[in-house]
């Protein structure tokens, strides 16, 4: 066997079976958003528990020749292709989600302000100004509509409908559904101060009534009955929302109860981010619509802040008791801490006024305004 023979089947083998020699400047640009996302999550702190895994399946995926994102000789999906189709496609994983974040809520903010549902409902304004904008930059109309879901900023909800409606832009839509989320005390904040007087920021709101374990027993039974029969498509996520609720508050399954908040919750967030990041693979992401489902994601989220705090003042216009601005701003589902700006802002402006339990209200009811919507979405072109 001569030295030119071994060198040349080094050569073949390093050309064929490493990525080294196949690595992309695509992918190595991706590779560096997988950096970018890792830190986010790890040195500031953003939405940890799902930027790191969605980060570090743009890292695995973004690397040539892995046996990742496709299917075997038999057919059978690569282990994360196995993830993102069982449980993405299937739409499992978003309403186990919901069921986890159903077991850990607690509706009495809600149940003792219930016109804080209509803030909530109008802090979708974004998500329908957006639909139409998004049909002026070429998108589809299922298309649009899994954008404009963005600004609602509910990752869970984000996922599901644009499963339905436009799964080849699942890894752009839920990246910037969980990066605005992330970002909610960078961006809320200056729209809060512009849209308030300092006089309206100091407004303190009446110390909410004690609510009643029948009341809270009662209120996923009959917010289901209702969202399920006014919007039929959204039964998955709301059925399962409304049943994580039940477990909580009824107070006879307490294990359930426990498991659906933490360890299944825990389990399901680190399939869903893995398999969502792992979408994004160079040649698919790095294109014209991923980046500017961006931006108009960004403006989706402010317009919604926008909607929320200007419902608030329209109804202070007929309420004699007013209801303080800031809480609009919760009317986005980033559950809870689009409600903790709202309390943060509220202090700032005066250190004695607690504004948390309030904010939860439009909070509550923009993670099911949101849901409402993509109910729509899906009724009107599936």
């Amino acid at each position: 066997m001569s030295w030119d023979y071994v060198l040349e089947l080094i050569k073949s083998i390093l050309l064929t079976q490493t990525g080294i020699p196949n690595l992309s400047i695509k992918e190595v640009i991706m590779i560096l958003v997988a950096f970018f996302f890792l830190y986010l999550a790890i040195a500031k702190k953003y939405e940890p528990l799902l930027l790191l895994p969605i980060g570090f399946g743009i890292f695995l995926v973004n690397f040539p020749l892995v046996p990742l994102m496709g299917h075997t000789e038999h057919g059978t999906p690569e282990l994360l292709r196995a993830f993102f189709k069982y449980g993405v496609e299937w739409e499992i994983i978003p309403c186990v989600i919901f069921l986890g974040l159903g077991a850990m809520t607690d509706f009495g903010p809600l149940i003792t302000n219930p016109k804080t549902l209509l803030v909530g409902a109008g802090a979708q304004l974004g998500v329908f100004i957006t639909y139409i904008g998004a049909l002026f930059f070429g998108f589809s109309l299922k298309e649009a509509a899994s954008v404009g879901i963005i600004g609602g900023a509910d990752g869970p909800t984000t996922i599901y409908l644009t499963a339905k409606l436009a799964p080849h832009l699942l890894g752009a839509n839920a990246l910037a559904a969980y990066s605005y989320m992330a970002m909610v005390p960078l961006i809320q904040p200056p729209i809060m101060r512009l849209m308030t007087t300092p006089e309206q920021r100091k407004i303190k709101m009446r110390q909410m009534r004690p609510v009643s374990t029948r009341e809270k027993i009662l209120f996923p039974i009959i917010a289901a009955i209702l969202i399920i029969l006014m919007v039929p498509a959204v039964a998955p996520l709301m059925g399962m929302f409304m049943f994580g609720n039940l477990m909580r508050e009824s107070g006879v399954v307490k294990r359930l109860s426990d498991t659906a908040e933490n360890a299944l919750m825990n389990i399901v967030t680190i399939f869903l981010g893995l398999s969502v990041g792992a979408t994004m693979q160079a040649d698919l992401f790095l294109t014209w619509k991923p980046l500017l489902i961006f931006t108009l994601g960004l403006l989706d989220f402010v317009v919604c802040t926008f909607g929320g705090i200007l419902t608030v003042h329209v109804m202070n216009l007929f309420l004699r008791e007013k209801m303080n601005p800031l809480i609009g701003s919760a009317g986005v589902s980033a559950v809870p801490m689009s409600a903790r700006v709202s309390q943060v802002e509220g202090q700032k402006a005066d250190p004695s006024n607690w504004l948390i339990m309030h904010a939860m209200g439009p909070n509550l009811a923009g993670v099911i305004g949101t849901a409402a919507a993509a109910g729509m979405f899906i009724a009107m072109f599936q």
